[in-house]
This record gives C-alpha cells, structure tokens and sequence, in this order.
C-alpha cells in the first residue's frame, strides 16, 4: 500500500508540475541592444516621408536623435543647398552635438560620423 501511496504522489505531483508549466511563453531575458542612431535616423526619415513631407531642401529632422548625435538629409551626391547652414542641424554647426547621420532623400545611409 505504501509503494501505491508513492507512485499516486509521485503521478500528482508530475501533473501538476505539467500544468504549471503549460501554456506558459518562455520570456527573453536578453537584454535588447538599444537601436543606434543609424537605426533612429532611418526610423525618423521614413516617418517624416509617410507623413509627406518634403525632404528635397535637406531638412535636419532631429537636433539630438540621440545623445550627442543629430539627424540630416541631404542629396547624393551633394547639392548647393546642403551647405547652407538653414538646412543643417544647429546643434551639430554649433557644437552641442559631435556625431551625425546624413540620409539621402529617400532615407537611405549617406554617412555618419
């Protein structure tokens, strides 16, 4: 009869477990890499064009995308307006910023720096 008692703990005991277990997702504890400033410009840039706005003149779209970094368009290959301070970001001209990324106007990768 004791053996009996062990194997009905022993069965209780796995169903249990079974139930606990089941339907549960399994959770990613990895942390996520933070998006780069690449990845944000892009996000921005095809934000700004869904909502139809004009890009042709080279817009900054973002004096600080991220910490020390800013956000720009301008043609490629480079045309007179990208050079006119109007259309750059005024927290890069004026050093509050270090780093950019410059898309194209299709928000495609020119250069960062």
């Amino acid at each position: 009869m004791q053996k009996m008692t062990k194997v009905v703990f022993l069965a209780a005991l796995l169903v249990l477990s079974a139930g606990c277990l089941e339907g549960k997702p399994v959770s990613d504890t990895s942390p996520q890499s933070p998006a780069t400033p690449e990845e944000l410009c892009m996000q921005k840039c095809s934000e700004t064009l869904a909502a139809q706005i004009d890009l042709s003149v080279g817009p900054c779209l973002s004096n600080q995308i991220t910490a020390d970094w800013v956000c720009d368009v301008a043609h490629n290959p480079r045309i007179e307006a990208d050079n006119q301070p109007e259309n750059q970001c005024e927290a890069f001209r004026e050093g509050e910023a270090h780093h950019f990324v410059e898309l194209d106007t299709e928000c495609n990768l020119i250069k960062k720096h």
